[in-house]
């Protein structure tokens, strides 16, 4: 049997994508059908940063750049109907990644509601938990 690899606890990063402003389809009405809307994406990943801190090299990292223009070429190439849709798919895209523990995403849509700022939904995932498995 393998031994796994041990890991410093201090050394989990938390990376926070904030207030991520892009333009996609979204939504049900022919208006939203036919014409992009606004989505703010926010994302909090975590994952090992042992050999990141060690090494102190890209390569060590996780590339939240690489994750980010992932994210942002698929919801502005991409067609929704419903923001939980949205959200698990960019969940996914951040999963994709070996090195992330979990994350958690929250896609707001601006002015989805009268009287409103934005309506939000937010999807947690973590590596290993089976209930929120995204194989």
């Amino acid at each position: 049997m393998m031994a796994t690899p041990q890991h410093d606890p201090q050394h989990i990063a938390t990376i926070r994508i904030k207030n991520l402003r892009l333009r996609t389809f979204i939504g049900i009405k022919d208006e939203e059908i036919n014409n992009r809307q606004d989505v703010v994406i926010n994302a909090v990943i975590r994952y090992h940063a042992d050999r990141a801190v060690q090494f102190n090299t890209i390569d060590e990292a996780l590339n939240y750049r690489t994750i980010t223009k992932k994210i942002i070429q698929y919801v502005e190439e991409g067609r929704f109907l419903l923001l939980e849709r949205l959200t698990r798919e960019v969940l996914e895209i951040i999963m994709s990644h070996e090195q992330v523990l979990q994350a958690e995403v929250e896609v707001d849509k601006p002015h989805a509601l009268r009287f409103s700022d934005s309506v939000s939904i937010s999807l947690n995932a973590h590596r290993g938990d089976e209930e929120h498995s995204l194989d």
